[in-house]
């Protein structure tokens, strides 16, 4: 991830979100030392993200997305991929993450990973408000 990104990274966030986080957060983010963020670029174009960060040998992923106009051509995968390479490179127990429980998409590319659903947070979404699975790939 490159600073000059961020822009390109608040707006997708903010296409792909109805309670996005700011360029800030993502700029704390990234000067962060305990923090992956990687972006999938094309021609200057962000056409994805994921953030994940670690404390001790845990990772938590914060944000995955893709831009509506390049998903189902992997750039999902390629992150989520890239944080599993990470993530047994560098001897994680486990890597976690909340998603929509109506996010039939994401909980699939999840679940190819081998995420497992490990609980569920009520009413942890708003606009609209929705539970979340928690899920998580064990190393």
């Amino acid at each position: 991830m490159q600073i000059a990104w961020l822009d390109r990274v608040a707006a997708l966030e903010i296409a792909c979100f109805s309670d996005p986080w700011s360029r800030d957060s993502f700029e704390e983010l990234l000067r962060r030392d305990d923090t992956l963020f990687l972006c999938a670029v094309e021609d200057g174009a962000v056409l994805g993200y994921v953030t994940m960060y670690t404390v001790v040998d845990e990772g938590y992923i914060l944000n995955v997305a893709v831009d509506g106009h390049y998903r189902r051509r992997g750039i999902g995968t390629a992150l989520i991929q890239a944080l599993d390479t990470y993530g047994k490179k560098n001897n994680l127990a486990f890597i976690t993450l909340e998603v929509r429980e109506s996010n039939a998409p994401a909980i699939g590319l999840y679940s190819r990973f081998g995420f497992i659903k490990v609980g569920e947070r009520k009413n942890y979404y708003h606009h609209p408000t929705e539970n979340a699975l928690l899920m998580t790939k064990f190393y």
